[in-house]
């Protein structure tokens, strides 16, 4: 079992940035990838980025350029640090892992509001 603990969410005008935590604890040596994914209103949730426990990033095409995710392995932490965000960015933000054995976990989910 992995447990995902968010932070870092909130209001911010256009143009703005953000920085969004998640803190991974139990089973953390069997974490392969950990990412962010958001879900807007009747929507599913979308890949916003992800990287690999080799470093290797991938990113909705909506974020690159303005999101840059990193993971701090010591830590166990994964972070998404957002800038020049757009009100279409507004989206509650998950953080989730996939472990060695293609099992996934999700966090409880973060609010990111972007004010024009």
């Amino acid at each position: 079992q992995v447990q995902l603990v968010e932070s870092g969410g909130g209001l911010v005008q256009a143009g703005g940035s953000l920085r969004l935590s998640c803190a991974a604890s139990g089973s953390t040596s069997r974490i392969t990838i950990m990412g962010w994914y958001r879900q807007f209103p009747g929507k599913q949730r979308e890949l916003v980025a992800d990287v690999s426990n080799g470093g290797t990033t991938n990113y909705a095409d909506s974020v690159k350029g303005r999101f840059t995710i990193s993971r701090d392995n010591a830590k166990n932490t994964v972070y998404l640090e957002m800038s020049s965000l757009k009100p279409e960015d507004t989206a509650v933000y998950y953080c989730t892992v996939q472990t060695i054995l293609f099992r996934r976990y999700w966090g409880q989910g973060t609010q990111v509001t972007v004010s024009s």
